[in-house]
């Protein structure tokens, strides 16, 4: 990994020196647009509406325009604000982890110790993770200034940058307006159905179906060229089931329930006994699977 930015954090007189790196990649695969009739590749040019010209990246600053007056800004301008210039992530203030709306979380980064001891920024580490609080912190990167979130990820810190509040949107669901009777039999029903889907997130068990679909798909097409068969390659699809609204919902709770546990390798009338003798949920629980080290 290559370093984006270095820093330091500051707390009171503390100050922990960092290297900033892209937690995160796309896996997706690389595609660029063509000529559906000969092939030929879309590019795309800026060019001067003035001299008709092609104008090299280089070459092109930013403006703003209100309406009357625009004003051109360069690079050097963008370089002499002060925040620009600035190198360090202040922390603000200490907040419960769990008050942290996951909601406005944005992109994430790790950070490495920059400096001889990283005795200070363990002992960050340590303190986040013993009073369980996530320190919120300011800073400015690529010329924007960011709040982020500053917290612990086994033995790194991670920095989250966060949406601004004015960047969330407010929401209101006329259908939520009006009250919902949810009987204590639909309730017990729908947590006996979550409970036959429990288990502990690994995301590593999951993959990127479409991505690996659209690898097979080109490596077909390399190998065959148009003459490709798509139902040679991934099969007849079936058509899924439609959903729609549901009429009766205690028998699609009670039929879920049923599907679920046949799938784990129940019986398919323990939903059924559930119901009918009153016991938990949870009395029924399937066991955790065996752990994929092991």
């Amino acid at each position: 990994m290559r370093a984006i930015w270095k820093g330091a954090i500051a707390f009171g007189l503390v100050n922990v020196p960092v290297k900033v790196y892209a937690a995160t990649e796309d896996h997706d695969v690389s595609l660029h647009q063509v000529h559906s009739k000969d092939g030929g590749r879309i590019r795309y040019q800026r060019i001067c509406e003035i001299d008709g010209e092609v104008v090299p990246y280089a070459d092109i600053d930013r403006a703003y325009d209100d309406g009357e007056r625009t004003v051109v800004l360069g690079k050097e301008d963008f370089d002499a604000l002060p925040s620009e210039r600035s190198r360090e992530i202040e922390v603000v203030e200490f907040v419960p982890s769990e008050q942290v709306d996951p909601i406005i979380l944005d992109r994430s980064y790790y950070l490495e110790p920059d400096s001889a001891s990283p005795k200070a920024y363990v002992l960050l580490r340590k303190t986040l993770e013993q009073t369980d609080r996530t320190a919120i912190v300011r800073f400015t990167l690529r010329q924007k200034t960011r709040l982020a979130a500053l917290r612990v990820r086994g033995d790194v810190l991670v920095l989250q940058t966060l949406l601004w509040a004015d960047e969330v949107r407010e929401v209101a669901f006329s259908a939520l307006e009006e009250p919902v009777k949810i009987s204590a039999k639909e309730l017990e029903l729908s947590a006996s159905l979550v409970d036959s889907f429990a288990d502990d997130f690994d995301p590593g068990q999951f993959i990127d179906e479409y991505q690996r679909e659209l690898r097979t798909l080109i490596e077909a097409k390399l190998e065959r060229g148009d003459a490709l068969d798509t139902s040679e390659t991934f099969g007849e699809q079936e058509e899924g089931e439609k959903g729609g609204e549901v009429i009766d919902l205690m028998e699609a709770l009670r039929a879920s329930v049923e599907r679920s546990r046949a799938a784990r390798g129940e019986g398919k009338g323990a939903a059924a006994s559930d119901s009918s003798s009153g016991k938990s949920a949870k009395a029924d629980k399937p066991k955790k699977k065996a752990s994929k080290a092991s």
